[in-house]
């Protein structure tokens, strides 16, 4: 044997290191790959691609690379490394989230210009209230719209130098213009903007108890005489306070990881609302129907508000807001449902966040338009 063709130890010892290190990631991706299909997550995902008609269509292995994709269960650990280093190393939320000063954060949606696209969409959305607005009269149900100010806006001195659009800025008081004179609108930036820091959570987009019962109140005082006001509620305190986990700290992927690597969250003693005096009813009774119905966004399943609201009214209030629905999605929602064609409320309060309403258009949109358009026939 030559002495070009005599073993090289050496490169033994590498290629067996790199074999070794291949058979620990394919371990590793394998292990992965059975965690993340066995989860019930990737259960529900599959079972309905279970088929030979989904296979052979390929609806079952778009299925699996879903799982696949997002269910990994590595995926948590990295994105919440990701988020810590940002967040320690950069002092960064990331896209979606812009830190203030004291550990506030505001979320960017808040923050930036949607530019002529922006402005268009908001019109629209106004026309589409005042378009409800004379159908409820001419069925003779008030209408409330609540518009709730950006957190960016009520607690604007913990910004420290988050950047607010000047489009932001004037987004509110535009919205105000629009609606004057064909829609009831109370804007509660004169009742929370004054004491915004301290009505705000600081992790989180929405309003915290307080503010919602601050909210609750002024919104009762605008609603007309006349409904029945003849239950009492009691709102509860939890003896223990407890960490609220805000949302902003999850789009930060830092909701699971310890409070040293994150701003602090926020704290709370939870409260709960309900009828002061439990009735007697048989099974056979049915519930009286709300005068009242809410419909809204997240702020109106956060921070008790619905029960602040029966509290401050004296009488039940049916909630039919939706997380995450935007300006339009819990109306349409109503608008199509058995509550609306058959028991229709005295009063239809509809909250909507500030933030929401230069966004582009939507299917929520554009389905309560298609509704509107079918009332008018």
């Amino acid at each position: 044997m030559s002495q070009a063709e005599a073993p090289n130890p050496h490169r033994r010892r590498a290629e067996a290191g790199l074999g070794a290190a291949m058979a620990v990631l394919l371990g590793l991706g394998l292990w992965q790959g059975v965690a993340a299909m066995a989860t019930p997550q990737a259960a529900r995902r599959l079972a309905p691609t279970l088929n030979s008609e989904a296979l052979l269509a390929g609806r079952t292995a778009a299925a699996v690379n879903q799982v696949m994709a997002q269910d990994l269960p590595v995926d948590g650990l990295l994105r919440a490394a990701g988020g810590v280093l940002r967040w320690k190393i950069f002092g960064s939320g990331g896209p979606t989230v812009a830190p203030g000063c004291g550990d506030w954060l505001f979320l960017t949606e808040e923050l930036r210009p949607w530019g002529a696209e922006g402005q268009a969409a908001m019109a629209r959305r106004a026309e589409l209230l005042a378009r409800v607005a004379r159908l409820l009269a001419a069925r003779d149900i008030a209408l409330q719209v609540v518009l709730v100010p950006d957190k960016a806006r009520a607690a604007a001195p913990m910004r420290c130098g988050a950047p607010y659009s000047a489009e932001s800025e004037a987004r509110g008081p535009g919205f105000v213009r629009l609606l004057a004179g064909q829609v009831p609108l109370l804007d509660l930036t004169p009742v929370l903007g004054p004491e915004g820091p301290s009505l705000f959570y600081r992790t989180d987009t929405h309003w915290n108890q307080d503010g919602a019962r601050r909210a609750a109140e002024a919104i009762v005082a605008t609603l007309p005489a006349g409904l029945a006001r003849d239950t009492a509620f009691r709102t509860s305190r939890a003896a223990e306070e407890t960490a609220l986990v805000g949302d902003l700290l999850r789009l930060m992927s830092l909701d699971q990881v310890p409070d040293a690597l994150r701003p602090r969250p926020d704290r709370q003693h939870v409260e709960t609302t309900e009828p002061a005096e439990a009735e007697e009813s048989s099974i056979l009774d049915e519930a009286p129907v709300p005068e009242v119905v809410l419909i809204g966004s997240s702020f109106s399943r956060n921070a008790n508000f619905d029960g602040a609201l029966q509290q401050a009214l004296s009488a039940p209030v049916g909630n039919l807001s939706r997380a995450g629905g935007g300006f339009a999605g819990a109306a349409r929602d109503f608008f199509g449902s058995p509550a609306w064609r058959e028991t229709p409320p005295r009063v239809l309060v509809w909250e909507v966040p500030e933030r929401v309403l230069n966004q582009p258009l939507n299917a929520d949109d554009a389905a309560l338009a298609a509704w509107l358009d079918g009332q008018a026939r």
